[in-house]
């Protein structure tokens, strides 16, 4: 049986579970999902201001609070927290080691994901709109394919004790330590199919063990500031039994984890992954103890001849601001100060292809579908997407004099302009992406 665990759901991710993992887990192998479609763009950017950053803002918290632990018990670490720049994040990685007085650790980078230039020199479509590539050429700030777990196993095999990675497809970082541990073939689709069911399950963190399922009075969770990070205990024959640490909170059901197959899952029957084509619908879910829900029964077939590359580029400027009001009239007086903003808008001349008028808590998620009665207090907020950061900033400049010049009683301004990054996919051949790694200097 091999023992995995998840470290982290997104970039942001509480640290405390991932050191509860790797302290009582019994764990072989610590993962870490830290990457979005945006935080890599995001992520080249900030490597292009410094060629040593580039990857995730956490690692170095996260190394340090669970690399003693970890190297203590034996587990091993696989995380996409490289982003844009694994080989700094694995050399940042080896420095926090000596640092912290642990023995010589052999730390892998995964490279191979970034393949702007290959993007670039080829007739490419975006598959959600059809617009040619080329026209953003001057706008486009990263393009990373999605890796499958090959380059991973390799390091794996090779002895590595932390893989740090770009862009991998989520489950694949956590297919590949099942496939090193039991020497799977990458072309045995069904066992990569079930596989590929264990790392969606478990790539979320939190969500599986009852975070994102929680509802009070429906779906009640216990415990839930200290909720526990998922374990996936797996055999050989890709059976996994999704489960916690006992004094963990949260929970582990078969509805959170039916919740979560569920997830981000477009086509059931043909789940498009760089390893394998995974089929869910065969999937059992039974809960053979409290917080122990074995899955069993995912299946795939042979992997389609492209990549899923993301593309992010910049698609403007979005301006904001912010004001509330509170009482008796509070609705009619945000009213107010929305028809003020967007009669001082046309008067100004700002420069804008989209608007948003808000009464946060009347009409910004449903518009004026819903009817609730008169809230006691309520936020208006106005936001405009621009081509310039001048004019995106005259967005939240008048919401701001609404302070003087606007209805009784607003308080609370907040406003901000900043970029863009939108994305897009292309699909690229498969030759075109080489993903590798190596090894850094400990």
């Amino acid at each position: 049986m091999i023992r995995l665990g998840a470290g982290a759901g997104y970039s942001g991710d509480r640290v405390e579970p991932a050191v509860e993992l790797a302290e009582h887990g019994q764990l072989d192998f610590l993962i870490f999902e830290c990457l979005a479609e945006r935080t890599i763009a995001i992520a080249q950017q900030a490597r292009r201001k410094d060629p040593q950053q580039g990857y995730d803002p956490l690692l170095e918290g996260r190394m340090r609070a669970v690399l003693p632990v970890a190297v203590k018990n034996g587990v091993r670490i696989v995380s996409n927290m490289g982003a844009a720049n694994p080989v700094a994040a694995a050399k940042r990685t080896a420095q926090i080691a000596r640092e912290l007085g642990l023995r010589a650790l052999k730390i892998a980078a995964v490279t191979g994901d970034d393949v702007l230039d290959a993007v670039l020199s080829g007739p490419w479509r975006f598959e959600e709109t059809g617009d040619g590539v080329a026209a953003y050429r001057d706008r486009i700030a990263s393009a990373n394919a999605y890796l499958g777990a090959t380059p991973i196993v390799g390091a794996l095999d090779a002895g590595a004790d932390i893989v740090l990675t770009g862009r991998v497809a989520d489950p694949s970082l956590f297919t590949a330590p099942l496939i090193h541990a039991f020497g799977w073939r990458m072309d045995d689709w069904m066992t990569l199919g079930q596989a590929t069911v264990i790392g969606h399950l478990l790539e979320c963190a939190g969500q599986v063990t009852g975070g994102y399922f929680a509802d009070p009075g429906f779906k009640d969770v216990p415990d839930l500031a200290r909720l526990g990070f998922p374990i996936g205990e797996v055999t050989a024959d890709g059976a996994v039994t999704v489960t916690k640490v006992a004094h963990a909170g949260g929970r582990v059901s078969t509805a959170t984890c039916k919740e979560q197959l569920l997830y981000e899952i477009h086509d059931p029957v043909r789940y498009l992954q760089p390893d394998v084509v995974a089929d869910f619908t065969g999937v059992e879910v039974t809960e053979i103890a409290p917080d122990r829900v074995r899955v069993t029964g995912g299946r795939g077939s042979a992997p389609p001849p492209t990549l899923k590359v993301s593309v992010g580029y910049v698609d403007g400027f979005i301006g904001e601001g912010q004001i509330s009001y509170g009482g008796p009239g509070a609705v009619a007086r945000a009213q107010l100060a929305l028809q003020i903003v967007r009669e001082r808008l046309a008067l100004t001349g700002v420069k804008t292809s989209e608007l948003r008028f808000d009464v946060i808590g009347v009409d910004s998620l449903y518009g004026d579908t819903l009817s609730a009665g008169e809230p006691a207090e309520v936020r208006v907020r106005v936001a405009g997407r621009t081509d310039t950061i001048l004019e995106a900033q005259r967005i939240g400049n008048e919401v701001e004099t609404l302070y003087t010049n606007g209805p009784a009683g607003g308080g609370g301004v907040t406003k901000s302009a900043r970029d863009v990054l939108a994305v897009q996919s292309v699909l690229l051949p498969r030759e075109l992406v080489q993903p590798t790694f190596t090894f850094v200097e400990t």
